[in-house]
């Protein structure tokens, strides 16, 4: 049987308002929505300007037809600090889409790029190579900069208050395309801080939360999610180089990773930016951000939270994500230990199990029966047992 697949745009002025939807092709079970959400900018660089945030929409189509109500099914993935949503979160392989994988359980999925981020607007620096660092340009040189040049911005370009700031533009244009008041946000790495200090300032728009390797320091200082933007570079860059040997440190186990998966991720990361292709060997570029949420507003959390580590994550360290737990104020919490899994868990071989592990907290508010406490997954049977 052919399976039944539609795309569609969608442009509003502002997240409170319905959107214009052009239905532009079909074919295939799953409906793949595109939404650009109008925001105005609180990015310095741009502050004041419209910029246009790119959401992506995972449904069954038979049931986002004929559907009344999503109240308890509707979900948002927030991307982490270098590779866009779309890319982190729909990878076009196998079954390694975590969008698909909820799509295909009945709720109805969604995930953002912040400014900087994929198909949303990025910011005038981001298109000058001479804002990476010196370190970073050197791999531009001599193909794209004959030489090291001085920067035309010399700040980081975002903080993680625009970032809340285009969350929240999203967050209500979900709430109003689908009538429902809440909805749960699933995060990775940085869009810890982007997703969780969005719910901490505003627990009533969020139903659920999920996190894997939520980035979180105990030492933040309690003014940092309101500093502005550092000194600095206001941008970096990943070469397939740099993706693959950051990945390839992590690898504790025979066969974490599939090449091939590998591969189809980095030509999505290559096409989530057609500017960052023609540089040098082909790179993907990210804004360097400022800020992050503080451990007052993780104590302040009351939201019903999910946080998985991989077990050889060295990005995120496991302990930072059990100092989380520790801290957060939320009664309902479950911390997982993922086996066999690095900072990249989505794309490696125990992936199904934390794609798993999300839907019943989503759908049911617990994992294998848990609502509190720590369990270690995809382990040898006798190392599986809940721990406290």
């Amino acid at each position: 049987m052919k399976r039944l697949v539609w795309t569609v745009v969608a442009l509003v002025v502002s997240a409170g308002l319905p959107p214009a939807r052009t239905l532009l092709a079909q074919n295939g079970d799953l409906a793949t929505v595109d939404h650009y959400v109008r925001v105005k900018s609180t990015v310095p660089a741009i502050a004041g300007q419209v910029a246009r945030l790119y959401v992506r929409e995972r449904a069954d189509a038979a049931a986002l037809l004929r559907s009344a109500s999503f109240e308890n099914r509707v979900v948002l993935f927030v991307h982490g600090a270098g590779t866009p949503a779309e890319v982190a979160f729909d990878v076009p392989y196998a079954d390694y889409s975590w969008m698909a994988y909820l799509a295909a359980a009945g709720f109805d999925v969604f995930s953002m790029d912040v400014t900087g981020y994929g198909r949303s607007t990025r910011p005038w620096p981001m298109d000058d190579p001479c804002n990476l660092s010196r370190e970073e340009q050197a791999v531009l040189v001599p193909g794209l900069l004959a030489a090291p040049c001085a920067p035309t911005h010399d700040k980081q370009l975002t903080t993680v208050a625009t970032d809340w700031n285009d969350i929240g533009a999203v967050v209500d244009y979900v709430r109003a395309l689908r009538h429902v008041d809440r909805l749960a946000l699933v995060a990775w790495s940085r869009g810890g801080p982007r997703a969780g200090g969005y719910a901490s300032r505003h627990p009533e728009r969020v139903s659920r939360l999920v996190f894997l390797a939520p980035g979180y320091d105990r030492g933040a200082p309690a003014g940092a999610p309101d500093a502005g933007p550092a000194s600095g570079a206001p941008m970096n860059k990943q070469s397939r180089v740099d993706f693959t040997s950051n990945w390839d440190r992590q690898v504790g186990c025979a066969d974490q990773y599939e090449p091939a998966a590998a591969d189809a991720i980095w030509r999505d990361m290559l096409r989530s930016d057609p500017v960052g292709t023609t540089w040098g060997p082909g790179v993907r570029r990210a804004p360097n951000m400022n800020g992050t949420w503080t451990p007052a507003m993780v104590a302040s959390l009351r939201v019903p939270t999910l946080m998985v580590t991989g077990a050889h994550d060295k990005q995120v360290a496991p302990d930072r994500v059990r100092d989380f737990y520790a801290d957060l104020g939320a009664t309902d919490k479950v911390f997982v230990d993922l086996a066999c899994s690095s900072h990249n868990a989505m794309w490696e071989r125990n992936h199904l199990l934390l794609f798993e592990a999300s839907r019943q907290w989503l759908a049911e508010g617990a994992v294998n029966g848990t609502r509190q406490g720590m369990l270690r997954l995809g382990y040898a049977p006798a190392a599986t047992a809940r721990t406290n």
